[in-house]
């Protein structure tokens, strides 16, 4: 199952390496990547494969936007499906 995880709000240390370390953790790859900084926001973009994952769904994306509440960020996971349907034109 692929995955689809922003993260947005104000640049600090450590916003990708957090993130990161939690999908290592629960075993979600990182298939492709893209992140921004632009007048001190920041944005990331990344489409992650959940197949393996030791948890489920609702779990790992809970647990996403703690970590983005502790860095005062926000983050969301939608699955590919849901994403695509609402950026169908």
């Amino acid at each position: 199952m692929k995955c689809i995880i922003t993260v947005l709000g104000t640049d600090k240390v450590g916003i990708i390496a957090k993130v990161c370390n939690y999908l290592a953790e629960v075993n979600i790859n990182i298939l492709d990547i893209s992140q921004t900084i632009v007048g001190g926001y920041f944005n990331m973009m990344m489409i992650v494969d959940a197949t393996n994952s030791t948890q489920p769904l609702e779990i790992f994306s809970d647990k996403l936007e703690t970590i983005g509440k502790e860095l005062g960020v926000t983050i969301t996971v939608q699955h590919e499906d849901i994403f695509n349907c609402m950026h169908r034109i």
